[in-house]
């Protein structure tokens, strides 16, 4: 990373590795540096992340800062996951985090503090671009940045394990020209050993849970909000094979705790109108070419020429597979895949991508 002396930036430091040698780095390379905690949470584990990235900025040498977002992050995360989930999808409480808490409140309140950036420790990486003439008009310069309007792109991060770029697909070029992500050209690795070097190492925590605010599984998370509905459970050829507890707690492609004798079943769809769960022991069932998705973000701020070619990813673990992209309606399209995809999810991100770029994605609907 090429040393930037006097610019001011703020790093979301979450007591993990992965932000700690962020904030270490870009200390490295001359920026004037300060951590911050998010507090999000009641909960021993946020209690105690706090606690360890307090020493972690003590150890490198930098101020720290806490910044309480629990009504916030209520309101516009646990809330919306909590209300996907009764409307009977899958919701991705990391992508809306990122879009409305890390990149939305958390980003205004590091501009409002006089920072240059705010820099998380996301694997992905960001690359500028000058815009021609035709462009710049499209675009409003904003604050701080130089007469030149560039124009930001998306890319997945070097360590292919790690990337986390499918989380970020809801962000703007209004967010992306404040954001640095240090570790986006390094893979994990090499920033366990870069901890190590900046004796930090044994001080972080173990890896992130997959959702922040859950303590064990999602079902006991749900339980206190979501009452019990009991309705049947039906396999492929309509016949009732058992009761479940409420559709709300499956997932399509689930396979554990159906409570269902002589599977295994796979959950292959959910019938809200007449609260039937409906699972077959059919793995080819669960295979679908096409899917619909809306709420569409494109990150450059403007649509492709359509129908295009695409990789899309429909889960955070999926291998990217290629798609014909054709818009249905405003911020709604379909996708059909050259190939069935396995046990595609409403509620769950799918991002486009073009090569290594994030281009954006949708709610799969």
């Amino acid at each position: 990373m090429s040393s930037v002396k006097n610019k001011k930036v703020i790093v979301a430091m979450s007591g993990g590795i992965d932000s700690s040698v962020a904030a270490g780095l870009l200390k490295q390379a001359n920026f004037n540096v300060k951590g911050l905690f998010l507090k999000l949470y009641n909960s021993a584990s946020f209690r105690n992340s706090q606690k360890e990235a307090r020493k972690i900025a003590e150890v490198l040498g930098i101020p720290f800062l806490v910044l309480d977002l629990r009504r916030e992050f209520k309101q516009k995360v646990i809330d919306y996951f909590l209300k996907e989930y009764k409307r009977g999808r899958t919701p991705n409480p990391c992508v809306v985090c990122n879009r409305e808490i890390k990149f939305g409140i958390l980003l205004k309140e590091v501009l409002d503090l006089g920072a240059d950036y705010l820099a998380t420790g996301h694997y992905a990486r960001l690359r500028q671009e000058i815009l021609n003439p035709l462009d710049r008009a499209e675009l409003t310069t904003p604050r701080r940045v130089a007469s030149e309007i560039r124009n930001y792109k998306l890319f997945r991060g070097k360590d292919k394990e790690k990337d986390q770029s499918y989380f970020l697909w809801q962000l703007n070029q209004k967010q992306l020209r404040y954001v640095l992500f240090p570790l986006g050209d390094y893979k994990k690795s090499e920033v366990i050993e870069i901890a190590k070097k900046f004796k930090i190492f044994k001080l972080v925590k173990k890896e992130s849970r997959d959702v922040c605010f859950i303590k064990n599984t999602v079902e006991e998370f749900l339980s206190p909000y979501l009452k019990q509905k009991f309705g049947k459970i039906i396999n492929s050829e309509g016949k009732v094979i058992g009761k479940h507890q409420g559709l709300w707690f499956y997932t399509i492609g689930q396979r554990r705790g159906i409570g269902v004798s002589g599977g295994p079943y796979y959950v292959s769809g959910k019938d809200f109108k007449k609260n039937l769960l409906i699972v077959t022991k059919n793995r080819n069932h669960l295979y679908k070419k096409s899917l619909i998705c809306e709420k569409v973000n494109w990150i450059s701020g403007k649509e492709p020429n359509i129908p295009f070619k695409i990789k899309a990813k429909i889960r955070y673990r999926h291998q990217p597979a290629s798609a014909i992209a054709k818009k249905l309606k405003p911020n709604i399209y379909k996708l059909t895949f050259k190939k069935p995809q396995r046990a595609i999810t409403p509620g769950q991100s799918v991002v486009f991508y073009k090569r290594e770029e994030v281009l954006g994605g949708g709610i799969i609907c």
